[in-house]
């Protein structure tokens, strides 16, 4: 026999055991079938039917998986076992795959309309350097046509662009090759904020967060104000860098594009902490450190004070730095 029509046969289809053994079950106790005709009309195997699971269930890591997949709702069963090895479960890819298609957990595919995702854990706000390095891409595309792609980190507290990556594929391991140098030179940071990309939510990513111990926080989906700095940022060197070069080759927009985030870096004034350029006004941190480095000794709760006054004296003029006997402890 055929099918009814082009859609197929309206009845579904036994492919899992669990299914057939269903089937057998409901023919021997509905018509009184035997076991052995009850398997040949379904087409299945005898041991398929009378086999029993051995293994025991795991509630905990059940109701753990489940709760996980409700906080991360876009994240796949491979994504969730690795937040479950961070927290210590031992488990098997395919046991995990087993349990999470009996929950019911599979991502949905999204339609056109925007859903609300839940809350997300907002971003600290930085009050010194290191402390928060946000990421984010933007593209533009060469004379010929062919586009390509820029990843920009950024310091938000001292507003500098600690890198400028272009380059026609940016995966998420040349992202985690581009941290490993940038926590080399410059110290690792307390977190790292970005929004939902696949490059910052791939596993590569999510391996490395875990290796290195570095908090990441995710912006909320489709609310890129949320990560305003790295978007204002971006609006500056297309205004300033991108839309005034028409750049012939891949290497010609790299050398155009970190000539610039030198600039930007060296010369350029940023405006909140006007006149100072952002390497200028890391000087002041450091300036406002070895001036409170004796305070910090002796009295630690009201260091950050003070430390915060500090540096917001000297974020607006260069020559009014604090010195040790112009602060006062309290």
């Amino acid at each position: 026999p055929g099918q009814c029509g082009a859609e197929g046969s309206a009845d579904k289809k036994m492919v899992t055991p669990a299914a057939r053994r269903e089937a057998v079950s409901h023919l021997r106790g509905e018509h009184r079938m035997s076991e052995r005709r009850a398997c040949r009309v379904i087409g299945c195997q005898r041991m398929t039917v009378r086999y029993s699971r051995r293994r025991p269930d795991d509630p905990r890591l059940r109701e753990r998986l489940v709760a996980l997949a409700r906080e991360r709702r876009r994240f796949g069963y491979r994504r969730l076992l690795i937040f479950l090895r961070r927290e210590g479960f031992v488990v098997n890819h395919k046991r995990l795959y087993r349990i999470y298609r009996e929950e019911r957990l599979m991502v949905r595919k999204r339609g056109g309309r925007k859903r609300a995702m839940g809350s997300r854990t907002p971003m600290p706000v930085p009050t010194l350097p290191n402390e928060l390095w946000v990421l984010d891409f933007v593209a533009d595309q060469l004379v010929c046509g062919r586009r390509f792609r820029i990843l920009a980190i950024y310091d938000v507290c001292v507003r500098r662009c600690l890198a400028a990556i272009a380059d026609f594929s940016l995966s998420g391991r040349r992202v985690a090759r581009e941290l490993d140098r940038l926590v080399a030179v410059h110290g690792k940071p307390r977190a790292i904020g970005s929004d939902n990309g696949t490059e910052l939510t791939s596993n590569a990513i999510l391996g490395w967060t875990a290796d290195s111990g570095i908090d990441w926080h995710y912006i909320a989906p489709g609310k890129p104000v949320q990560n305003a700095f790295i978007e204002s940022f971006h609006g500056k060197r297309r205004d300033e860098c991108l839309n005034q070069h028409w750049f012939l080759s891949l290497r010609d927009a790299q050398f155009h594009i970190e000539r610039w985030r030198r600039e930007y870096n060296t010369a350029r004034p940023y405006q909140q902490c006007f006149p100072l350029t952002p390497s200028e006004h890391i000087q002041t941190f450091l300036s406002a450190t070895a001036c409170l480095s004796a305070y910090e000794r002796r009295r630690d709760g009201g260091t950050v004070k003070y430390y915060c006054h500090a540096l917001r004296i000297s974020s607006r003029r260069a020559d009014r730095i604090p010195t040790a006997s112009a602060i006062s402890v309290q």
